[in-house]
């Protein structure tokens, strides 16, 4: 691995945080987040007519930059720096990878240069706000989060030559503004019970104050925009009410898990750099603040104790973005990387790095609101901006501890006397698999107090 990045990914970097400073303060994404779209349109266009940035991760022949994840990690790093909110995480991080993975070369001709001018953005749907588990970031993703047969989460049904999807998801990532869903339904019933990927093209029509309903295509389809922790991360819950969808690929039998799994690794890493943008942003701003706010007449970042405290947040700073740049390079670097059908090989540390960044933003922001002392509690202050920033995408994305489980699952640090993960599933007790009830695995009787 080299670590040093190329003269092209610096200007990259570079031109996007010039963007962002001009078009992007506090007070322009206070005013973005209470638009009807969550995000400033004049700002999305800006990136992507004159930086290409939605295409910037897709091949060429379909309209893309023909970069890698490694540079869209760059640029989430920028955005992070500024909360800047925008469609660039749902459509180019999470939609596009999976039409390009799993998509038939007529839906990849006929969406993927839309996606990447920006013209069209997307969303992933997801049921019962299970995201992360979708992604295979908390969980395995072959199991029935996506309705199970049960009643809730997202169920299709064929209809002739096609497909009909009923149900409902919440917390959808900027479901109420894309005009292309990318459904997860569950299909086959108990007897070929499977999760399957659909598109279904939203309409733009109209239905009262925060609904959406689309004609067309999208007929059926009802969007309400759901309140967040994080404004600057708008989400939706999504009612499909026998909608017509259209198979991802045509073919039902594709291995629609794998390919979450591989694009949820990618976007871990992606999400891990936006996180350590955020957390070198608020460290930078907190130190500027200890070294002009004076106490007993000195600046109260010469205090001991406030050194120490800032020189913790920075090393968390430091190892997360590591860690981050090691998963982005590792998603870039996989063999078979965003090709589709591609198998990838190597690492997959997005999760790992994206617990680290996460906990270091959290961290970060916590001490700046402390550190700011009275003023960092306000509403004006940008500081509380950074802490939601934080704890929305541990309940999107994380939480921290069962990102970490998980990636200790899949590792089989846990298992012990060589019980694997697959034998701990099957037992149905995850990670607590080895304290078994009645006796241990000598076959002692417990006495109540463990072995």
């Amino acid at each position: 691995m080299d670590a040093r990045f190329t003269a092209e990914q610096e200007e990259i970097r570079r031109t996007v945080r010039e963007l962002l400073l001009k078009r992007c303060g506090p007070e322009e994404v206070r005013a973005a987040v209470r638009t009807q779209a969550g995000y400033d349109g004049g700002l999305w266009a800006a990136l992507s007519d004159q930086l290409g940035l939605p295409g910037l991760a897709l091949p060429e022949p379909y309209g893309g930059v023909g970069c890698s994840m490694t540079e869209l990690a760059l640029v989430a790093e920028e955005t992070g720096r500024s909360l800047a909110p925008s469609p660039l995480l749902s459509t180019s991080v999470l939609v596009a990878p999976l039409v390009l993975a799993l998509g038939s070369e007529r839906q990849r001709a006929e969406l993927l240069p839309l996606l990447a001018s920006g013209r069209l953005t997307g969303a992933l749907v997801a049921a019962g706000g299970a995201l992360s588990t979708a992604l295979a970031l908390t969980g395995d993703n072959r199991g029935a989060w996506s309705g199970g047969g049960r009643a809730g989460g997202v169920q299709a049904r064929r209809d002739g030559d096609g497909w009909r999807l009923y149900g409902e998801a919440g917390q959808v990532l900027d479901g109420h503004s894309a005009g292309l869903l990318v459904v997860a339904a569950h299909a086959g019933g108990y007897a070929r019970s499977r999760t399957l990927l659909f598109v279904v093209r939203a309409g733009s029509g109209e239905a009262g104050d925060g609904v959406r309903v689309g004609p067309g295509d999208g007929a059926g389809v009802v969007r309400v925009r759901q309140t967040s922790v994080d404004e600057t991360r708008p989400v939706a819950r999504i009612e499909l009410r026998d909608v017509r969808g259209e198979l991802l690929g045509g073919d039902d039998a594709a291995d629609v898990p794998g390919a979450l799994a591989r694009v949820g690794d990618a976007a871990a890493a992606v999400l891990a750099a936006e996180a350590v943008g955020a957390a070198d942003r608020v460290l930078e701003r907190t130190v500027a603040y200890a070294m002009q706010r004076e106490q007993f007449g000195r600046p109260i970042g010469s205090f001991q104790a406030v050194k120490h405290r800032l020189a913790e947040v920075y090393v968390g700073v430091r190892a997360a973005r590591s860690a981050a740049y090691y998963a982005a390079w590792a998603a870039a670097a996989a063999p078979g990387a965003g090709e589709r059908g591609g198998e990838r090989g190597g690492e997959r540390v997005g999760g790992l790095a994206l617990a680290q960044a996460l906990e270091a933003l959290r961290v970060a922001a916590g001490e700046g609101i402390q550190l700011h002392g009275g003023i960092g509690f306000t509403w004006e202050h940008e500081a509380q901006l950074y802490f939601k920033r934080a704890t929305g995408d541990e309940l999107l994305f994380g939480p921290v501890h069962r990102l970490r489980g998980w990636a200790a699952d899949v590792a089989g640090v846990f298992a012990g006397e060589g019980q694997g993960r697959e034998e701990r599933d099957r037992d149905g007790r995850g990670r607590g698999g080895s304290h078994r009830e009645g006796r241990d695995r000598k076959g002692r009787e417990r006495d109540g107090q463990g072995t």
